[in-house]
């Protein structure tokens, strides 16, 4: 937990910044090189937190791969293979984090798998049992959210293109419901293929679309929105033991005026109406919360691709305490502009009494200068850390920068007091 909170107040992944003293950074480097730590231990309290964070919420599960690739600094990296390029050393990482279906508030991290390709040849992959694939991690990130979301109203597990697996849906654990983005044009019972037998809209929706590269503008797209129900053939490469077909329901949005947006989204939610269409569309987006934890990990923000650390069980460890920093620092932000989660989902309750402390210290004479949120709330905590930020209360809202920049100058503070009183912290 010490080290979590140091890599989100020095937002860096460097131990000698994290460790402060030569002491500490010698003790954390014995901790992430200890074989008594791996990354599912590392993960265990986050897991635990998220689950009470979910309890009685509707919940998005979302899951997603990113690759941390050292093309140009791995002449000294040890037990890693291949990464995505084939050629430069490097690991793959692959989290489920819990998003409030609600607020759109990130809830916590579920859990993830760590990894590195073995460099020796595979056999091809369409032969093998899909335990045998490294696609076997869609399934078993469902089975996290479906283990560990159990608290929750209602769990739908969202994923890209690159989860559009038949036996992912065949085997879908019990508790959740998957949403899908669709990569293949799958055989249907009736011998067309999906999405053949043509676009019948229902709805229209405007959405905004973010500028993909340098020079161009966010626009906004109008959006035609169908949706029906299709019964999916097993494919030749499914395992034997799968169903022969599976009844899901397709949403399918165009562009109109033949603009490039369109997506096909399998769902094993029931989808009868248009409503029911509209949100399945607003769930999916949804999935755009990790590629916000995926950004604070990297280049945004820690810059664990940039880590100093050598050998592979290490960087895996790094790798997990990362993720829950950049976790972290999302949930603040997300608190900015008001929650009525408690703090404690962020700190712990013997830090409480000295935040409210230093709130008294940040408050101005004005009413836009006073912390509005409810005291103990993970908004009110964030309001205090935006400020020691260098946040004035005015102007745009803190952004992670910002955040992480207070979250420095607080967990400091909060040292000093426990010192001073003579408390213990945790």
């Amino acid at each position: 937990e010490m080290i979590v909170e140091a890599i989100a107040r020095t937002r860096s992944l460097v131990v000698r910044e994290v460790g402060g003293s030569r002491a500490d950074e010698v003790a954390a480097h014995r901790f992430l090189g200890s074989p008594q730590v791996t990354p599912a231990g590392l993960l265990l309290a986050s897991a635990e937190r998220t689950a009470q964070a979910a309890r009685g919420r509707t919940v998005v599960a979302v899951q997603d791969t990113t690759e941390i690739n050292f093309a140009g600094r791995s002449a000294s990296r040890r037990g890693l293979g291949p990464g995505g390029d084939g050629t430069s050393l490097g690991f793959f990482t692959h989290p489920v984090i819990a998003v409030d279906a609600e607020s759109e508030a990130v809830l916590g991290l579920v859990g993830a798998a760590i990894w590195t390709r073995d460099e020796a040849r595979v056999k091809p992959r369409k032969p093998r049992l899909l335990a045998e694939k490294e696609s076997q991690r869609w399934l078993t990130g469902a089975r996290l959210a479906a283990s560990w979301l159990a608290p929750a109203a209602s769990v739908m597990v969202v994923s890209d293109q690159e989860s559009d697996i038949y036996e992912l849906f065949a085997r879908k654990p019990e508790g959740v419901d998957l949403l899908v983005r669709a990569r293949h044009r799958r055989r249907l019972a009736d011998g067309l293929l999906l999405g053949q037998a043509g676009f019948a809209p229902s709805a229209c929706i405007k959405l905004a679309v973010a500028a993909r590269h340098a020079g161009e503008k966010d626009r906004m797209a109008c959006l035609e929105v169908g949706f029906q129900t299709v019964a999916i053939q097993r494919p030749a490469t499914a395992a034997a033991d799968t169903p022969p077909s599976l009844e899901l329901f397709c949403v399918e949005t165009r562009e109109v005026d033949d603009g490039p947006l369109a997506w096909r989204l399998l769902t094993s939610r029931p989808t009868g109406t248009a409503e029911e269409a509209l949100d399945i569309i607003r769930l999916y987006r949804l999935r755009w919360r990790i590629e916000e934890v995926f950004r604070l990990m990297k280049r945004d923000g820690l810059a664990l691709e940039d880590s100093q650390i050598e050998a592979a069980p290490r960087l895996f460890n790094l790798a997990a305490l990362a993720l829950q920093a950049s976790v972290r620092i999302l949930q603040l932000v997300d608190a900015r502009d008001g929650s009525a989660r408690p703090a404690t989902d962020v700190i712990e309750p013997a830090m409480l009494e000295p935040a409210a402390a230093i709130s008294q210290t940040l408050e101005g004479q004005t009413p836009r200068q006073k912390n509005p949120h409810p005291p103990d709330s993970l908004a009110w905590l964030s309001w205090i850390v935006a400020r020691l930020g260098g946040w004035n209360c005015y102007y745009k809202p803190p952004g992670p920068k910002t955040t992480a920049r207070g979250w420095r100058r607080f967990e400091a503070m909060i040292q000093g007091y426990l010192i001073a009183t003579g408390k213990s912290h945790v």
